[in-house]
């Protein structure tokens, strides 16, 4: 009896941890602050949070392999759903049953922005390089530009997984910081009368064109970059069955109970790569210094090319819609909004900065794929 008492006490955690799973402990704890106290991306920074904390509680088993009759852990199976990239794909249906494209088409001029705001991506992936990251492992960070969370992960497991946790970090952590980061380069880059330009109110888009759309892109997509298929296909499946108004219960499916189930175990997921012998290592904080290189570039890549479209326009396009060319929906477009509301209280440029925002989500999938194309 002593014996197994004995040997019940020394198989306790306490005796087993480090002080890296100690400070990847404190990691966790603040992702959850951020997510809790801060509101900064909870959905995915809470489920990320959580199991980082998991993975580095010792002991725990959650990702143990199956040996023999026994059974692996719970997190071994559950993290198939990324390797073998299922997870990231059907964050994508949600997203495209709950995105109208109808700014964008409405005005297909600032589909343009969507692609200017990929400048950080190369921007980034460039530095990456200098820094001394392969081209691959450059790819994977510089995607993070994009500000698209599902599509960073899923260009991580392609070309980078052993850096999966930290991109996923300083993608989602970026995306929740839009409020922060965008408005003092848009205000550096352009002038007050730029930023108090009223734009005209956007043409009613016919029910015909808003089921054309999504089918024109997969085809046109698919066929330029086939490796992006898997996003594409995803995304612009979702939008169809939004706009086909005939499956408002699997356009609701994918819209609410699909993506919040799928969020949850991405997220998890992703905090169970977090673990202290893999994420605290000077290419972390690399990561995370890449990762605002790339959201930075992305920025003025976008306001830029508003800038020439105001121009071109004769003045007509407000350059400020360019930031939301990220594809942070809608939070990059509300930004866009408030900076303009701000010199120009009659300004109401959510609308229009709506079409760059769901141009970027394409313009990242593409990104993605042609990234895959020429390293995959």
């Amino acid at each position: 009896m002593i014996e197994n008492l004995e040997k019940f006490v020394l198989g306790m955690g306490f005796w087993s941890m480090t002080w890296g799973q100690a400070a990847m402990l404190g990691v966790a704890s603040l992702l959850i602050y951020l997510a809790i106290k801060r509101g900064f991306e909870p959905l995915l920074l809470l489920p990320i949070g959580l199991g980082a904390f998991l993975a580095n509680l010792p002991g725990n088993g959650l990702l143990t392999p199956p040996h023999g009759n026994e059974i692996g852990g719970l997190y071994y199976y559950l993290s198939k759903g990324i390797e073998l990239e299922i997870f990231p794909p059907l964050i994508f249906l949600g997203i495209g049953a709950m995105t109208d494209f109808g700014p964008l088409l409405s005005n297909p001029r600032t589909f343009l922005l969507g692609a200017a705001a990929q400048f950080g991506v190369f921007t980034a992936l460039f530095t990456a390089v200098m820094l001394g990251f392969n081209l691959k492992e450059a790819a994977a960070i510089g995607i993070i530009g994009g500000a698209d969370g599902p599509t960073a992960i899923y260009l991580a497991l392609k070309l980078a997984p052993h850096l999966l946790g930290p991109i996923a970090v300083a993608a989602y952590s970026y995306m929740a910081l839009v409020p922060l980061i965008q408005p003092p380069i848009m205000r550096a880059l352009t002038t007050e009368k730029e930023r108090m330009v009223v734009m005209e109110t956007p043409n009613p888009v016919s029910h015909k064109i808003k089921i054309i759309f999504p089918l024109a892109v997969t085809v046109i997509g698919v066929f330029i970059v086939p490796p992006a298929a898997p996003l594409l296909a995803m995304l612009m499946g979702g939008n169809l069955l939004r706009e086909s108004g005939v499956v408002e219960r699997l356009s609701n499916m994918a819209q609410n109970e699909l993506i919040n189930i799928v969020t949850f175990f991405l997220g998890t997921c992703v905090g169970m790569t977090m673990a202290a012998d893999v994420f605290l290592r000077l290419e972390t904080l690399k990561i995370i210094g890449l990762g605002v290189i790339a959201f930075g570039f992305s920025t003025v890549g976008g306001v830029l090319f508003g800038k020439v479209m105001y121009r071109v326009s004769g003045g007509k396009i407000n350059p400020l819609i360019g930031s939301a060319g990220v594809s942070a929906v809608p939070m990059a477009a509300r930004v866009s909004h408030n900076v303009g509301q701000e010199y120009n209280p009659q300004n109401y440029l959510l609308m229009h900065a709506m079409g760059p925002n769901v141009a970027g989500v394409i313009g990242t999938a593409m990104a993605a794929g042609v990234l895959l194309a020429i390293l995959g």
